[in-house]
């Protein structure tokens, strides 16, 4: 196990950024140093942005412990959800508003609902052919 490197989750990542592209949800960065390493981050908005693998993070529909080395998974995934409540926490407690959104919510049908929660919580609208900032 030690010489497995993590390769992170490239092909969700890239999910996401089509999904932002296709709403025209613009202003994000990746790779900002940020507690927890968010995936995407709108510094204006304050808001940061996590993509979490269903297997990783324990989904509740689509995460499983596997059958070999039960006592290790259990404690190793525990720990998963435990770092992600802790990171939310500390972000909200600096100003920040956290989004995590499931690997599994970047399917064909959930991608839209999942598109609609990241403009409600960057203050903005989705339009018929994406997003426009909303004028207060």
């Amino acid at each position: 196990m030690s010489r497995i490197r993590s390769r992170g989750n490239r092909d969700t990542e890239l999910r996401m950024m089509a999904l932002l592209r296709t709403h025209r949800l613009a202003g994000w960065r990746r790779g900002v140093r940020l507690l927890g390493k968010p995936d995407f981050v709108w510094r204006r908005e304050r808001l940061a942005l996590f993509v979490d693998g269903c297997f990783w993070h324990g989904c509740p529909r689509h995460g499983h412990i596997p059958r070999s080395n039960r006592a290790y998974w259990i404690h190793k995934l525990a720990r998963n959800s435990l770092r992600d409540r802790e990171t939310t926490h500390l972000l909200k407690a600096s100003g920040w508003k956290v989004m995590r959104v499931w690997e599994c919510a970047l399917g064909p049908r959930e991608a839209l609902r999942a598109a609609r929660r990241i403009t409600k919580a960057l203050g903005r609208r989705l339009s018929g052919q994406g997003c426009v900032r909303r004028r207060d």
